[in-house]
């Protein structure tokens, strides 16, 4: 757990409560989040969701691992300890997306079952719902579509400590759900998570 360095800070109650948010937005707020190696398909699914529960009239919003290094994280590189920092902030940032009562889809590698696993800490100790699921996917596939030609730098030694290829990947041991996406098309795996998401109670409010 991350230390408070912050001194002399108070919390300041609001006075709009989260069942008013959900009310107001006919849906509760949850985190579903997406891990899996890179090139298993988690931001094409994680994009092609939000684009489904808006045009279901939803609220939603897709936090995805490269654009998030783009500002908020921009300080960060990929050593265990900065991304299980990178993991740490998008876990609040999250956290507070569905305090909100907005559905937030992360598209993370996420490769640590720790950092995963604080991340659902936060919000189990808020009371809001957090989704993890798994978007599975075999190396050789991912490494066959490398569609950021990530993998051939990492084998070729121009990445060091890359996801799969010389760092570990840490699959979920209790994921809500597992997509396979070497066998399961974008549309059934969205139609997947669909389902989960309504059988949580999610879309109403």
């Amino acid at each position: 757990m991350t230390k408070q360095i912050a001194t002399n800070i108070t919390w300041h109650e609001g006075t709009v409560t989260r069942q008013e948010r959900q009310e107001n937005l006919t849906q509760q707020g949850a985190t579903i989040w997406l891990t899996g190696l890179s090139g298993s398909g988690k931001s094409t699914i994680a994009v092609a969701l939000e684009q489904v529960l808006l045009k279901q009239g939803k609220h939603a919003y897709v936090l995805d691992g490269d654009n998030v290094r783009h500002g908020l994280n921009k300080n960060l590189g990929f050593s265990a300890e900065d991304r299980a920092e990178n993991i740490r902030r998008i876990g609040e940032v999250s956290k507070l997306f569905a305090d909100a009562g907005l559905i937030s889809v992360t598209s993370f590698i996420s490769p640590y079952r720790a950092d995963r696993d604080l991340v659902r800490a936060l919000h189990d100790e808020a009371n809001l719902p957090f989704l993890e699921v798994y978007v599975e996917t075999p190396l050789d596939v991912a490494e066959q579509r490398d569609p950021k030609g990530l993998y051939k730098k990492a084998r070729a030694g121009e990445i060091k400590g890359f996801t799969g290829i010389d760092d570990p990947y840490e699959e979920p041991l209790n994921a809500e759900l597992v997509l396979h996406t070497a066998d399961q098309s974008v549309e059934e795996s969205v139609g997947a998570l669909l389902e989960l998401i309504e059988d949580r109670g999610l879309l109403s409010s």
